[in-house]
Parts: C-alpha cells; structure tokens; sequence
C-alpha cells in the first residue's frame, strides 16, 4: 500500500511539472498601493478618496458609490492620480455624500474592488438622554448623566446655574461618557446643571435639572459598603474608550479596586482611574475583552460588595488565510480558500473581476471556500474574497489561469461504487476509449447527493489503476460520484455520475440536554434531535438515565426515537439530581454523556421566579450568546444569577446580571468543547426555579479541502523547548524525494497575533532548525512547507508549543503604601513592566528600622492575582519600610526599591511617599461623609 502511495504522489508530482506555470510566475499581480478610508467632514468641505494601484499598465480607475458606478461631473472629479474629489460636500434630503465608496482598479488580467470607505458629514443628534433632578444630603454623592448620537463623538461638557463649571475641586468628577459625579455634596453645590455636547459638527445642550441639598442631621451610624452606580456592559469598538463607572457609599468610606474574572492583569498601561473609582481603558482592543469586576470594601475588614460588567470590543475582519494562484487545465477544478477573523464574525463573498461571483451548478461556494468545477476559458480571471462587518471590509485576491489543450481523452467508462463499510465506498471504472494511452492520472470527485450546495471533494491518484476506497465518508448518506482522466495539457470531460449510500453506525454523541423544574419535584428534560452527521442514520431510541448525588442507584427510561422531552416526577425536593442519555441506532448504542447535574427547587419555592427559558447560540469558536426570559405572571424579578464550566471541569464563580438584561455573551472558551450553562431568576423571595443547558461550541476552521497536493507537506513535525527564549523543531522528509534538492521554510507566529511583523519565516536545507529570540511563556504555532524546482507544497499540519516561562527579571512597578488608620497600612503595587512574565505570588517584606537594623523582617506573601495586602499592628512612632518582590515556578525577581513609611504618635491622617509612582487601582478614598 505504502508503495502505491509512492507512486500515486511521482505521478501527480510529474503531471503538476507538466503544466505550464509561466502564466503565475510571470503574472504581475494587479494590488492596490492606497485604498480609500473612513473620512468625517462638515457640510460644504472638500473631500478626496484616495485610490492607487500597481500593475501591468495600463491601469485604469473607476469609482463606485454604495456599489453603484459614479460618472464623472461637476460636483465629482476623477483626478489623474485616481483619487475622487468632491470639492463641496453635500447633505440634503434629497441628495447627500454620505455613503460607502469603493475604486475599481482594472488592467487585461482582470480587475480588484478595494475596500469600503465611509464618508460621513458630522453631527449631532438630540439628547437620548437629560440629566434628571437629584436630592440629595449634604456630605453624600450626587450624580447626573446624559447621552447623546454624535459621529464624531461628542465631547461632554457641564454647567452649573449656565455658567460652566469649575472642576478644580477633587469632589466633582466627569467622565468621558457624559457622567457628572459630585462626592461630599456641600450646600453650595445646589443649583441648576446641564450637560453640553460639542463636535466638529454642532454644538448642543441638554435640558436643566436642579440638584437639591438638604442638610444633614448630625453623625452617621457605620454603613456596609453599597454600589450605588455600578459597570455596565458596553460593546466598543477597537481603540475607542471605555468607562466603567463605580460609585459606592459607606461609612467609613470604602476603598473601590478593580480586577478581572478570569483572574489576567488589567493593563496598567492603557488604564486610569477617574474620581474615587471609575475605571477608563483608552485605545481597546481584543486583549480587553472580558469580565470586570469593581470591588467596595470597608477598610481594615473584610466586608465588601462587588459589581460587575463585561467588555466586549469588536474587532475589523482580518483573512487569516487567503487563496493562492491557481494554473488549472481546462475541465479540471479550482479552489480558492479563504478564512477570516473578527467580531463579530465576517461574512465572506467573492467577487470576479470586481464583480460578485455568479454561482451555479459549477461555481459553488463551501462555507467560506470557492470552488470551480469543470473549468471554461471564461473562469481566466482575478477572484477576491471579502470579509467585510459592520466594523469594515478587507480583500485578498488571487488569479486563475486556465490551460487549453487539444485531443483530450474521453471520459472513463462504466463507473460502479460499492459499499464496504459506514464509511467507506469502493469505486471502480474502465479506461477512456480514446487517447487513453495519454492519461497520466485520474481524479475521483464525489459529494452528498442529498441537499443543495454541498460541498465537493476531490482525489487525484495514477493511471495504473482502476479502482480506489473513498474511506473518509460519513454514515448513512448517499454519495454521488463521478472521474475526470488528465494528460499533461488537458483533461478528459467529466464521466458518467454514480450514486451509493454508506451503512448505519451508532451515534458519535448523545443529544445536548436542557433541564427545568415546573415544582419542587420534577425535573423536565427536553433535547433536540441530532443532526443527521452525529447520529450516523436514524435513531431508533434514547435512554434516559438519572440518580441523585446522594444515591448510587440509577434508574434508565428508554424512549421512543421521535421523543424530545420527557418529565421525571415524584422526585425530592431540594436535591441535587444526576442526568445523563445514550442514542442508538439499528446498529447499537452509542456512549453516554457524561453526568449533567441539576437541583430541584426547595418545598418552600412557590413564590419565587419561575425558571427562565434559555436560548443558547454559538457567536464563534470561543463565544456563545446566550438569551432568555421569563413568564409575564412571574413574580418580581431583582436579577439573574447565571453559571457556566466546561464538561468535566468545576463550575466557574456565579455571574450577578441585573434585571432588565435578558443577554449575555460568555467569551473565552475553547473550540469544539461542550459546556453546561445554568441560570436562575432572583427575587425578594429568594432564588428562583433553575434552568440547565449544555451546548458545543463550534471548531474555528473548516476541514481542510481533500485535493491531494502537488507536493506533499513535510510530515512528523515536532517541537521541543530549548529554554524560555528558544525551541527545536525537526520534520521528515517525503520519502519519494529522494533524489531531489530540497530547501524548506519555517514559519513561527505567536498564537492571536495580529502584527504581520510578528511572524517570522527561516528558510534551511536541513530537517532540523533551531528558533531562537523567542518571547516567554508565549504559545507559537509552527508550520514548514516544502520547495522543489520553483515547486512549494502546503504548509504542514499546525505543531502549537509554549515556550518555558522566566523567572521574573523586573520588579513589581508602583510600589506605594497608604496609611488607612494608626496601626494599620495599605501597600500596593503594580505587575513588573516586562510582557509574558507570570506572576505566581508577591513577597512581601516590611520591618520597623530598629527591626530592619537586627535584620529581622516580617514577611507576607500574597496570589499573583492580588495587587494590594494590608499591614497590620503597627507601632505608632516608628518608620517602617517595605520592599516587594515577584515569584514564579521558575524563580525569584528582585526586589523593589524600599518605601519609607513613618508612623507619628496619634496620626489621622494618610502618608505618602512622593518618591513613588501612584498606586493601581486608586484607593485614595476621595470619599467625605
């Protein structure tokens, strides 16, 4: 077999050789040196787009508007160099500007669209939101906010009785979202506020709304901390600003302090803290995706409360994978790939020639892939895909090239298939009848026959047989088939098409669960039938099985093949339930799932909520949206508790949602995993009736296409971690090269990048290849492809490898400590200023200098998570000093410079040492009462 393989590969090798690749190589591929982008203006500005391209002249240039074609006339102008050039912008109803623009260049190989521009004329609209009157007492906070549509954004601006308000005071905050924060509210602060909104385009006021202070009655009882304006989500795009604004009352004053769920570092760099809390991140990208959570603490105690909010950032389509030019023979097949990246998710066309692909019973489109079946002269041309979002649109283009040929051989005669097994058909044919001596090779196509767009698949092998085992098919479908004979030159047309079904098998998975109570003792379980690829033919029955946690004993229904619920009663209350279902076929019973868990409400639950209906969507490979609400009869609703883990992992800390969001988007999960989501109502009463779901998410790139390559890839990749900074990586070489010089290129690219400067390529002759200046603790992937006589072949499967983590080299940034009360101190810091370095825990050092002279320290550690630690029992009178340093598995860093702290006898008030950057998050405590 293994020889026959050989073979196969030396004839395709030797009819890829054969085809003329001139055509490619020769080819000065028609791009774009400047393509148009976004512009705002004012009515009445001068605009230009510019547009330049580079190619085989001549080149020519035209303009489209919202993809229509634009004439030249008075108000446009095409100038010589290609830009566009509207000398007075225009906005009326009838006729405006504003619109999307793209530039068509073309030369005699074909033409390329450019991306999309949006010209858009400045304004603002009226106020979303008025600031709304406020009373307040005297030493409280006060806080008034507005919203308005503005493109550019609005900056916000307030004033107090018309006149514009002073904010040299630390009392009173504005934050870039229009928010007015007023902290220790004195009498004086009583008046008439209004916001005003300013762009390039307009200027607007909000109505007035009068803030009232009453005064206040002598001194306030000690107070838990209370969030009284917390984060809320927000969906920005990449480098806008982000706001998330925290205001929390107490007494004493609590300390705000930000951190993430995921437990990564909030970037120090791009982050500030406004006021006594609120937490501003300028210039987002995907790294600042996530969970944030603002944390109230009383100081010196452990009472506090937490609110929290997720970023989602959306990212511009970006073509991970872009197709290649092609040389094909008349009759043969194209295909073009194409992947891409974004959020949300870029939806892909493709266009010819600037044009939008036409597709039809040759011309398909697989998912994101192009796919030309029986090639016609008219296909010579230049092909583009497109990713575009709301966020933009990007292109990657590549040329066919169709190669005519004269006495082609006729098509192979009398096709049969066979079924050997679920997945595999065993296909045979005779020779053309003419000008069979000239085949060098066959190619074998074949799809589902079932359904419309299916994709086709497509496997070249030699001339010295005629049969093959197609064996990567799925079960119970129906295949059809059909052969193309080639010559060096040219193909043969297409033989007749042949239909076959593969057998039966058992399920590959059981069906994802759902799981609601209706009372304190039953549990209703519903599902959705398994698509036809999962369940391998048609199911015949499922088996329900289930016991409490406490209880080893199971109990298993088996239900009808049409079943989609069923409802176990008689159940107790308040008890956790263990569920899991197997799916079979003719053929036999497929493994069960793994255990899912689900509690039954308490006995005394009948007036909390009832549980919500959960609707759960895959957004990607690593998100998945979820949906829900409740019954119009349901009592109260104060929010939502929702919960999610991974199959087989423990839960993850539960999620508080307020009341009136009914969506949440969970990111940061892993490609084709499954999860298990539960979410409950909370009310007065009490937690609510639970709903449990399970859902998988999808794998992030499509299979792979089946056309056996003109060179095979280098097989048997490996990578092997030489210290923090370098790997090895070795590779076979294809065994039928034997006799051939060979060259090979490395490529190495740091996993998520999107910096094309980041990704490194090695060109060797050897097997082997040592990467070195590698960053660490930093996941690669690496791929090598194959060079033979101007030939490449595919880059190799991707190897991932995470280079060896370093023992820290910096030490922590921003070492600052606070004096909070006589005896007791705050000490935080900063994560040290170097990239990919984790932190596993902070030492803490601190000693009075008599205890410092001794050589006696005291000696605190805390999580590398944790930014901040509390020094406690101090001794009024004497200065102490403190010094951090930061671990790892691999080692200990240094140690920060020392903190003086002095401690005076009866001291209120907090110290600072000037010599210090300031700390993060802020713990100022700019908060009076």
């Amino acid at each position: 077999m293994a020889k026959f393989k050989m073979k196969i590969c030396q004839l395709w090798l030797l009819f890829v050789l054969f085809l003329p690749l001139s055509g490619v190589l020769c080819f000065s591929e028609l791009s774009f040196i400047t393509e148009p982008s976004d512009v705002t203006l004012l009515p009445k500005d001068p605009a230009v787009l510019d547009c330049q391209a580079h190619g085989q002249p001549p080149v020519t240039i035209k303009w489209l508007k919202n993809g229509v074609r634009l004439a030249e006339s008075e108000h446009i102008h095409f100038l010589p160099n290609g830009s566009l050039y509207i000398p007075k912008v225009k906005q009326t109803n009838e006729d405006s500007d504003e619109g999307f623009y793209q530039c068509l260049s073309q030369n005699k190989y074909g033409a390329i669209l450019s991306q999309r521009s949006r010209l858009t004329i400045a304004s603002i609209s009226e106020f979303v939101l008025h600031p709304v009157p406020v009373a307040v007492t005297e030493g409280s906070v006060a806080r008034f906010s507005c919203a308005v549509t503005a493109n550019p954004p609005a900056t916000i601006t307030w004033e107090l009785n018309q006149s514009t308000l002073p904010l040299q005071t630390d009392r009173i905050t504005v934050l870039p979202n229009g928010v007015l924060q007023i902290h220790n509210v004195q009498l004086e602060d009583a008046g008439q506020y209004r916001c005003v909104a300013t762009n390039i385009g307009s200027r607007l006021k909000s109505r007035e709304a009068t803030l009232t202070v009453n005064q206040g009655t002598g001194p306030k009882p000690r107070q838990r901390p209370r969030i009284i304006a917390g984060p809320q989500n927000v969906t920005v795009s990449r480098h806008q600003t982000v706001v998330l604004e925290c205001v929390a009352t107490g007494n004493p004053c609590p300390i705000i302090s930000w951190s993430r769920a995921d437990s990564k570092p909030i970037d120090v760099y791009k982050a500030k803290v406004l006021g006594n809390g609120n937490l501003v991140i300028a210039d987002v990208n995907s790294k600042h995706s996530g969970i944030y959570l603002c944390r109230a603490t009383t100081p010196g105690t452990r009472n506090y409360t937490i609110s929290a909010a997720n970023i989602t950032v959306l990212e511009p389509p970006n073509i991970v994978e872009r197709p290649e030019s092609q040389t094909r023979p008349r009759a043969g097949t194209a295909r073009f790939m194409c992947q891409a990246e974004g959020v949300p998710s870029p939806h892909i066309s493709w266009l010819k020639n600037g044009e939008e692909v036409h597709l039809n019973g040759r011309i398909k489109m697989y998912n994101s892939k192009l796919v030309i079946t029986q090639i016609i002269p008219e296909d010579d041309a230049i092909y583009q895909c497109m990713a575009e979002s709301e966020q933009g649109s990007v292109l990657s283009l590549a040329r066919l090239i169709v190669v005519m040929s004269e006495d082609r051989p006729s098509a192979p005669r009398n096709v049969h298939a066979e079924t050997i097994s679920s997945s595999a058909i065993l296909l045979a044919w005779e020779r053309p009848l003419y000008n069979a001596d000239k085949v060098i090779a066959y190619s074998i196509h074949y799809m589902k026959a079932e359904g419309l767009n299916n994709e086709e698949y497509q496997v070249v092998i030699g001339n010295d047989t005629t049969s093959y085992i197609i064996d990567d098919l799925e079960s119970a479908r129906n295949y059809s088939f059909y052969i193309v004979a080639y010559m060096p030159m040219g193909a043969s047309r297409m033989s007749d098409q042949v239909s076959q079904h593969t057998l039966e098998d058992v399920p590959l998975r059981t069906p994802e669960l759902t799981l609601t109570s209706h009372s304190p003792t039953d549990i209703q379980v519903s599902w959705q039938p398994l698509p036809a690829k999962v369940s391998r033919g048609q199911v015949s029955a499922y088996r329900l099985s289930y016991r409490s946690a406490a209880d080893n004993s199971v109990i298993s229904v088996e239900l009808l093949q049409n079943s989609t619920k069923y409802l176990l009663e008689s159940l107790q209350p308040d008890t956790i339930y263990l569920l899991r279902m197997a799916a079979a076929t003719r053929v036999g019973w497929c493994e069960p799932s793994a255990w899912t868990s689900h509690r039954t409400p308490k006995a005394s639950s009948n007036k909390v909520p009832s549980a919500p209906v959960l609707q759960l969507e895959p957004l990607n490979c690593n998100s998945i949206v979820a949906r829900w609400q409740t019954s119009a009869d349901s009592v109260v609703v104060q929010g939502y508790r929702l919960c999610y883990h991974e199959e087989g992992q423990p839960e993850q800390p539960n999620i508080q949602l307020q009341a009136q969001i009914n969506t949440y988007t969970i990111s940061g999960l892993d490609p084709r995993r499954k999860y298990h989501i539960k979410i409950l109502a909370v009310s007065q009463a009490g937690d609510g009736y639970q709903t449990d779901q399970t859902v998988s998410t999808p794998g992030c790139v499509s299979a792979r296409d089946q056309l056996a390559a003109a060179l095979p890839p280098p097989d048997q990749v490996t990578v092997l971690a030489n210290n923090s900074s370098a790997v090895s990586l070795r590779w076979s070489r294809p065994a039928f090269l034997s006799g051939k010089a060979v060259s090979y290129t490395v490529r190495c690219t740091p996993v998520g990048t999107h910096n094309s400067s980041a990704i490194r390529y090695i060109q060797t002759t050897k097997q082997s290849v040592v990467v070195q200046n590698l960053d660490s603790n930093t996941r690669y992937e690496f791929v090598v492809r194959l060079h033979v006589d101007q030939m490449s072949s595919p880059w190799s499967s991707v190897v991932y490898h995470r280079t060896l983590p370093a023992a820290p080299s910096q030490p922590p940034a921003g070492v600052r400590v606070t004096l909070i009360e006589d005896d007791t101190a705050l000490v935080s810091w900063r994560e040290p200023t170097e990239p990919n370095v984790i932190v596993t825990h902070y030492t803490i050092m601190y000693a009075s200098q008599k205890a410092w002279m001794a050589g006696h320290w005291q000696i605190l550690q805390r999580e590398g998570s944790h930014t901040m630690a509390l020094l406690e029992k101090l001794e009024p009178g004497n200065v102490y000093l403190v010094k951090i340093s930061a671990s790892n598995q691999v080692g200990v860093g240094p140690f920060s410079n020392i903190v003086e702290l002095p401690l005076k006898w009866g001291n209120n008030h907090r110290s600072k040492n000037p010599r210090h950057s300031d700390s993060f998050p802020d713990t100022t405590g700019k908060c009076h009462q």
